[in-house]
């Protein structure tokens, strides 16, 4: 309850602190390729339920079409410019306070993974992420904007060693715990450090 309350309370003063940078941001995708401004994206929740997770675009349209989900590699040319800034500081994914203020998600918990989303090393081929070791446990608790697999990993690491880190999380959560891993989020963002492939903190 009292996660749910502090999710609530921060989401609230996020969205009303942030609407500057929602026009900002909103202008800049538009001049640069034009609408749409946001992307939905169906993502996995809390007892493998599917929701649609709100970004702002910072890929080209139809980015996807004819691969289906795939991860984002190294200077990915599907990427704009203003979607490397965004993709860089994490603020594609500001919208998804609105899903965190709905309950969809947390502002921290295992990262909300894509259904049958293809990896770029590892595992080319299409799985069904309930076949990946720790995938049942973890969907036990709300999906996070940011969490230890999203800060001590690198972006690329495969879905079996992020399992583990969520795992991890969820057998050691505290309120605690939600606040240092914040901080370092905000850290990572202020060095635009979130599509790095090396340490981030």
């Amino acid at each position: 309850m009292l996660k749910r309350l502090f999710d609530i309370f921060l989401s609230t003063f996020g969205l009303i602190c942030s609407s500057p940078l929602w026009i900002l941001f909103g202008l800049a995708i538009i001049l640069e390729d034009g609408l749409p401004i946001f992307y939905l994206q169906e993502r996995v929740g809390r007892g493998g339920m599917t929701f649609k997770a709100i970004k702002f675009r910072s890929m080209i349209k139809d980015a996807e079409k004819g691969t289906g989900p795939v991860q984002a590699v190294e200077n990915d040319p599907r990427v704009t410019k203003v979607g490397r800034i965004l993709r860089a500081t994490a603020m594609d994914e500001l919208p998804q306070l609105l899903n965190i203020l709905k309950g969809d998600m947390s502002f921290v918990g295992p990262r909300a993974l894509r259904p049958r989303e293809k990896e770029v090393y590892g595992n080319p081929d299409e799985i069904n992420i309930e076949n990946v070791p720790g995938c049942k446990e973890r969907l036990a608790v709300r999906p996070g904007l940011t969490g230890m697999a999203q800060v001590y990993l690198p972006t690329d690491a495969l879905r079996s060693e992020k399992f583990q880190y969520d795992l991890l999380y969820i057998k050691k959560q505290s309120f605690l715990l939600d606040l240092k891993l914040i901080f370092l989020s905000f850290w990572i963002t202020f060095r635009g450090k979130w599509e790095s492939r090396e340490k981030k903190v």
